[in-house]
């Protein structure tokens, strides 16, 4: 953005009431204006006016009385000025020619010197019987009236015009004075209309904001008290009604969608705790019939190690399934003080020696680094990020798990150089049953729950867990505060 659109954009007002008062006050100034001018041009429209009627009515009298004077008893000569207003300017032309000119003055004086650009300017006046603008250097701005003599000469008749400026300059300041008051006083009143004609609006607004507040992605949500109810025939009345109608719909779902919610929880609990007894059976009868000292078919004792390898997996999904029911459910874990330091170590111990073909480095802090927690949840978490970085790289790729001792938290990195999380899954890679290949789980892998109860032990630790990845860097980092 250019410096001056910058600034511009810093003085726009924003606020609705701010531009509704603005360009009351910008309205309010053009009329005055377009009043000011209006007055201001009829004001000297008539004193001109008056003064062409005077000019009409005064004939040539003063400028011919230049050319037949009679002295006066005192001795002087000088023309005729009885009856004349000071300020009256009279010149006699011949053949385009200034041939004589005078001024009337408060005493007996007449003299006048006129510069070339004066006689110029005086030979230029048309004879049309019409008034017209002059400037005079020694005397200032005139109107003139030039009429034709009865020798075949001109007489130019005028009147100053420093009446009429200095009249139209004490209305101009009488206008501005007047009409800044009036702006002012329209500008603080009209905002403080405005300000309180918009009140239901500000109401409205905040409702809406105190609603986008609300953690409405799930658990039972109460909604705040709707918007007042104002007259739905104002725009500010039909905007509350629709928002009132929208915030009721809103609760409807939330409230169909909680109820949802804990239908489906209490039976992935129901169904967890109820499959852990048959599952738990299944496998020990395999078990059992793999024991047997008589022979067994090699068909048969396969077929019952992938019964017993499945029982085990399915044994452990059960698990999972019923630990997300718990922690959805809101139940406490356990608090005491779990060292991290020494899950990490035994966590990369465990991951090493089941993935010989990564290349796995540890960076830990000088310092042991505690947190309150449940050691066994916390346990799970390290196992199954560092699981999750093993079973989703090829072999020879660089797993870094670093541990350091934030400021009031705990943050844990596990890093890798492989080809990273698949940028459609990214933003529900915490999310229940995601997984990378969309492969049922029967043809490898895991079951998707792995991160989603990393997410979901991180957050009953008050913590947080977030995932960075792009091709050839995915780092995921837990930052669990330490009080």
């Amino acid at each position: 953005m250019r410096p001056g659109r910058a600034a511009i954009a810093r003085l726009r007002p924003f606020t609705l009431r701010s531009r509704i008062s603005v360009g009351l006050v910008v309205l309010l100034a053009l009329s005055c204006a377009a009043v000011g001018v209006a007055a201001v041009f009829t004001l000297r429209s008539s004193l001109v006016e008056r003064l062409d009627q005077q000019l009409v009515a005064g004939g040539g009298r003063f400028p011919a009385s230049l050319e037949h004077h009679a002295p006066e008893p005192d001795g002087d000569e000088h023309p005729d000025t009885r009856n004349q207003a000071p300020g009256t300017f009279g010149a006699r032309l011949m053949d385009g020619w200034v041939t004589a000119g005078a001024v009337v003055r408060s005493g007996a004086d007449t003299s006048l010197t006129l510069t070339l650009a004066d006689k110029a300017a005086l030979a230029a006046v048309p004879v049309d019987g019409g008034s017209h603008d002059i400037c005079l250097s020694g005397l200032g701005d005139y109107r003139v009236h030039a009429i034709p003599g009865a020798d075949g000469d001109v007489l130019i008749t005028g009147l100053p015009l420093n009446g009429v400026e200095e009249a139209v300059r004490r209305l101009e300041l009488v206008e501005a004075v007047v009409f800044g008051v009036v702006l002012a006083a329209t500008g603080i009143a009209g905002a403080l209309w405005v300000s309180w004609s918009l009140r239901p609006l500000r109401q409205v607004a905040a409702t809406a904001v105190s609603v986008t507040e609300l953690p409405l992605d799930s658990g039972e949500v109460a909604l705040p008290a709707h918007a007042p109810d104002t007259d739905p025939r104002t725009e500010i009345g039909q905007v509350a009604t629709a928002l009132n109608l929208m915030l009721g719909h809103v609760q409807d779902a939330l409230s169909k969608r909680h109820t949802s919610q804990e239908r489906l929880r209490r039976f992935a609990a129901d169904a967890s705790h109820e499959l852990r007894t048959p599952v738990a059976s299944i496998r020990g009868h395999a078990e059992l019939a793999l024991r047997h000292p008589g022979p067994v078919p090699a068909e048969v004792a396969r077929s019952l190690e992938r019964v017993a390898a499945e029982s085990a997996r399915m044994s452990e999904m059960v698990d999972d399934l019923l630990l997300l029911a718990r922690l959805d459910a809101g139940r406490p874990l356990e608090c005491e003080t779990v060292d991290l330091t020494r899950l990490v170590l035994d966590g990369v111990d465990d991951a090493r020696a089941v993935g010989r073909g990564h290349r796995w480095t540890l960076d830990l802090p000088e310092e042991p680094v505690t947190v309150p927690g449940d050691e066994h949840r916390l346990r799970q978490v390290i196992g199954n990020l560092l699981g999750n970085a093993r079973l989703h790289t090829p072999a020879g790729t660089k797993i870094v798990v670093r541990l350091a001792d934030g400021p009031g938290s705990a943050v844990l990195t596990v890093a890798d150089d492989g080809p990273g999380v698949p940028e459609e899954i990214r933003a529900t890679v915490f999310e229940r049953f995601t997984r990378a290949d969309r492969r049922r789980p029967g043809a490898g892998g895991g079951a998707g729950l792995g991160l989603s109860i990393v997410s979901a032990v991180v957050e009953a630790h008050r913590g947080t867990v977030r995932l960075r990845s792009g091709p050839g860097a995915t780092e995921f980092t837990v930052i669990v505060p330490r009080s």
